[in-house]
């Protein structure tokens, strides 16, 4: 059971970043996850009234606010275009619209949950996390960090020319994947993201000799690459036997399909 012992709905940043320097304080969202578990809290910090929960987007970039519900990800049309419909693949999986409108973009990634689909996909493009006090990181140092008590503001997506695939494997259609893969293909630039292994996304990148294309023995070479390059694990849903196969099986479906999709635009 969860218990809070207090509530504020902070007024500033520097009022938040203050109250969860308290180990048992706790900074609140969607509290989708936070609910299921069993803990004591302080300090419950809602950021629900300074304004990060929009996404704007201008010729360079987007922001998008911590705030900011999986529901919006998955309508936003400045980012379906220019994922073309993997953001909204990405998302459209986890469990229900309900707790999709609920489920903020800051928690799924500050959290870094191995299961993260929203992970993944942020991993496979130009990505970076604006903290606090941390400033801007790159998604993929992030994602490697260890928790502190720093608050996540926002998401930023630079709008660099490249075209991104998302698939994932489920046991059903709203569970927990399987294995998750995000593939993001620039110029010369190929960025493939396996997660779900159950452990949080892993993000390879390579340079590629060919501007937006692979002959069909690199598709087969590189997806044999990531599948020796991607340790996996055994859980409730699948062993690592079979996730280390479907390493494999989506890597190639997506370089298959990102190209197509590069060739044809």
């Amino acid at each position: 059971m969860l218990k809070i012992k207090e509530y504020t709905k902070v007024e500033s940043l520097e009022e938040a970043y203050q109250l969860n320097q308290k180990r048992t304080a706790c900074l609140i969202g969607g509290m989708i996850w936070l609910k299921m578990g069993n803990r004591n809290v302080s300090m419950a910090i809602d950021l629900s009234g300074l304004g990060l929960d929009t996404i704007e987007e201008d010729e360079n970039e987007f922001r998008i606010g911590c705030m900011t519900s999986l529901r919006s990800l998955e309508l936003h049309k400045g980012l379906a275009d220019y994922t073309n419909g993997a953001m909204r693949e990405s998302v459209r999986h986890i469990v229900g619209v309900q707790f999709r409108n609920c489920a903020t973009v800051g928690g799924s990634i500050f959290g870094r949950y191995g299961f993260s689909d929203v992970l993944t996909m942020f991993l496979a493009m130009d990505s970076y996390v604006e903290l606090y006090k941390g400033g801007i990181i790159p998604m993929k140092e992030f994602a490697q960090m260890k928790k502190d008590r720093d608050i996540l503001v926002r998401i930023i997506v630079k709008k660099v020319p490249m075209h991104t695939v998302y698939l994932s494997q489920r046991n059903s259609a709203t569970d927990f994947p399987v294995l998750t893969c995000a593939v993001g293909l620039e110029e010369k630039k190929v960025r493939i993201v396996i997660g779900a292994r159950p452990q949080k996304a892993m993000l390879i990148e390579k340079e590629l000799e060919s501007s937006f294309k692979f002959k069909v023995e690199e598709v087969e070479a590189l997806a044999e690459e990531v599948q020796k390059l991607v340790p996996t694990g055994s859980n409730m849903r699948a062993s690592a036997e079979y996730r280390s196969h479907l390493v494999k099986v989506l890597t190639k479906r997506a370089l298959v399909q990102v190209e197509g999709d590069a060739n044809e635009n």
